[in-house]
């Protein structure tokens, strides 16, 4: 659209049309001259202490009431006219005949003003082809020479109390009409050449105009939809452009970042220490604007200008954080798979030896001859072993969970069922649970493995709080999501990504098999596990099962 525009534009001055704007200033300025001229006038008049006023002011002032009258109604029309050329050619017929009618009352050959033909030729020439300046300085020999002929054969009317010169030497006559049309034409052709060479430079320069606009709304729209973060930051450490992908990302908007110092808003990103520093590929961890935590790859380049003087650097950054935590999920899927592979080959070899070394010590505890002592270290054995027994089968949970048989599930009942079956548990006696779901939810899970993973939650919380404190249960069916919410002193950040890992644990007494089982038969069902801060500052974890097919 802004092509064709400036495309018309040029066309209609490559063809020497006027624009409006243009006409309005000719205008303008021929009204100024005329007012220029009548002060000239008057002001020679009174200082030159004549006693009566010049016999040619009264035609000279109705010539200029004539010209400014004709402007004012050119001006009016100008508004509604259509043919600019047959206007801006009638403007200048005008001007002919009025620069004419001047060298007439002024005295004809003795005139001073046959310069003015110049300045109507020039003035064409801005608004006009180069044939048509030519015609216009036909125009003006022709007017020019029939004056002159009709003054020198007599035949020049005489105006009341004008007195031409009456004695003209036909040398004076032919020297005065060669010298000025020889000026006439050749101001027209030097006119015409200078006038096509700044037509062809404003059209070069109007192309350039079109293709620097289109390369910026170019640019424009590639930073706008490129998906990586853009950020220019000056040979001060400060923030000059953001794109949106930027915005995006990190939270902010151009606004809050311009001018702000790098250091300040980015901590950890090494792009700026006293001077600007070049990177190839690092990561770094930043907080966006809310305070989440991001995972941010970037690079960084000088930005230079045509002279190779530094502009500032040109910092790209990708949000990782998804594919961190998708590494961490691949990591943890292959621990997953090791631990399985071990499982598989020790569980019978420890199982059976455990269950023989469990029986036979029962049996030596049935003997009468068994001292108290001993039956008490006996008893220590028993349940150790069980113990141990315990662990092996939590630990085969884990790393190999049963295929899951997934079914529409009353999630909310099983919510229900698991708070009255652990306010019996002396783990809860100081517990107190909120419940925020409606009854009758439903959601795709095995009952058995999906029991088991919400328990292991529930008695993760109850032992981070110390045994009081308050458990939050709650459920999204239509999202899939069920979330336990607890009040004790949260996971710091700093081990977040290994509370899932299997052995880890931060408890005196705790096998670190919790929240790995959790993880692992969450994963089973196709579903993902997710840890954040809770509302009162503690945990909470979300496992999101996805919705089968309806």
């Amino acid at each position: 659209m802004i092509r064709r525009a400036v495309a018309g534009e040029t066309e209609n001055r490559r063809e020497g049309g006027a624009s409006r704007r243009q006409l309005t200033w000719y205008l303008f300025f021929r009204v100024l001259f005329i007012i220029l001229f009548l002060t000239g006038t008057i002001i020679y008049q009174l200082h030159s202490g004549l006693d009566r006023p010049h016999p040619a002011l009264p035609y000279l002032y109705l010539l200029a009431g004539l010209s400014c009258l004709h402007a004012l109604m050119s001006a009016i029309m100008l508004r509604a006219v259509r043919g600019l050329r047959v206007f801006t050619q009638a403007q200048i017929a005008w001007d002919l005949l009025f620069a004419t009618g001047l060298i007439y009352v002024t005295g004809g050959i003795d005139s001073l003003f046959s310069l003015l033909y110049l300045i109507i030729i020039i003035s064409g020439g801005i608004f006009m082809t180069r044939r048509e300046v030519f015609f216009a300085a036909s125009a003006s020999s022709i007017l020019y020479g029939s004056l002159l002929d009709l003054q020198y054969y007599g035949y020049l009317p005489q105006l009341g109390g004008l007195a031409f010169p009456q004695q003209v030497s036909e040398s004076d006559v032919f020297y005065a009409v060669f010298v000025n049309v020889l000026g006439f034409f050749f101001t027209a052709l030097l006119t015409g050449m200078l006038v096509d060479r700044l037509r062809r430079s404003e059209q070069a320069l109007e192309r350039r105009t079109v293709d620097f606009g289109e390369l910026e709304e170019l640019n424009r729209t590639i930073l706008a939809s490129i998906g990586s973060g853009l950020m220019i930051v000056n040979p001060r450490g400060r923030v000059r452009s953001f794109n949106a992908a930027a915005s995006r990302i990190t939270g902010y908007t151009l606004q809050e970042v311009y001018d702000r110092k790098v250091r300040e808003l980015f901590p950890g990103m090494g792009v700026y220490d006293g001077g600007l520093l070049p990177v190839s590929r690092a990561e770094v961890r930043v907080k966006d604007k809310h305070g989440g935590l991001r995972t941010l790859g970037y690079a960084a380049s000088m930005v230079k200008d045509p002279q190779e003087q530094n502009l500032g650097l040109l910092v790209t950054f990708q949000d990782l954080t998804h594919l961190k935590a998708m590494e961490g999920q691949l990591k943890r899927a292959d621990r997953l798979a090791a631990v399985g592979q071990l499982a598989s080959g020790m569980a019978h070899e420890i199982r059976n030896p455990l269950a023989s070394i469990s029986g036979s010590v029962q049996l030596l505890m049935e003997d009468r001859n068994v001292s108290e002592e001993n039956r008490r270290l006996m008893e220590i054995v028993v349940r150790e072993a069980d113990r141990l027994g315990n662990l092996l089968t939590d630990f085969l949970v884990y790393a190999r969970p049963n295929p899951p048989e997934l079914v529409e599930e009353d999630v909310s009942a099983l919510l229900d069922d698991l708070v009255e079956m652990v306010n019996a548990d002396a783990r809860f006696t100081f517990v107190d649970f909120s419940r925020e779901y409606a009854p009758g939810g439903r959601m795709p899970v095995d009952r058995r493995l999906f029991r088991q993973a919400l328990l292991n939650l529930l008695i993760n919380a109850a032992e981070a709080m110390g045994g009081r404190g308050k458990v939050l249960l709650g459920l999204d069916p239509d999202a899939g999501a069920v979330y336990v919410e607890d009040t004790g002193p949260g996971i710091p950040a700093e081990i977040r990504e290994k509370i899932f890992d299997p052995f880890f644990t931060t408890k005196d007494r705790g096998t670190g098999l919790g929240l790995a089982t959790v993880y692992a038969v969450i994963e089973a069902m196709g579903g993902s596990v997710e840890l954040s801060e809770g509302s009162a500052g503690g945990a909470r974890f979300t496992l999101q099962i996805p919705r089968g097919e309806s």
